[in-house]
């Protein structure tokens, strides 16, 4: 996962990026595709940590979802968000994140989707 996002540029390549990761370990999930801690992407995004906190929130469920054990990086909340983001503007959005966000998001004040990391 390091390698992976190593080549974050902006808002719009982090993204990418991670659709195509979460495409990649839905197809051949394995443990050794996060078992490597990215760098803080909060320097190059200037978003308050909120690359950082998805990062460590999709590695999380990724793996739960896989029944894999979650990399030592990703556990806790040391890529937590200090004010919580939603992923919606109004408050009736924001009150069914608030049900629906998967515990791997919850827990780091990111509030997304259930399906949030689905692909078709």
């Amino acid at each position: 996962m390091a390698q992976q996002f190593a080549s974050v540029s902006d808002v719009r390549s982090f993204g990418y990026l991670m659709r195509d990761f979460t495409d990649r370990f839905n197809y051949a999930p394995a443990s050794a595709l996060v078992v490597d801690e990215p760098a803080s992407l909060t320097p190059v995004l200037q978003d308050d940590g909120i690359g950082d906190a998805w990062l460590a929130s999709a590695a999380a469920w990724l793996c739960r979802t896989h029944g894999l054990p979650s990399p030592a990086w990703a556990e806790g909340t040391a890529r937590a968000l200090a004010i919580p983001f939603f992923a919606a503007k109004t408050k009736a959005l924001k009150a069914v994140l608030l049900q629906e966000s998967p515990t791997e998001f919850r827990i780091r004040n990111l509030f997304v989707s259930a399906n949030a990391l689905s692909r078709a």
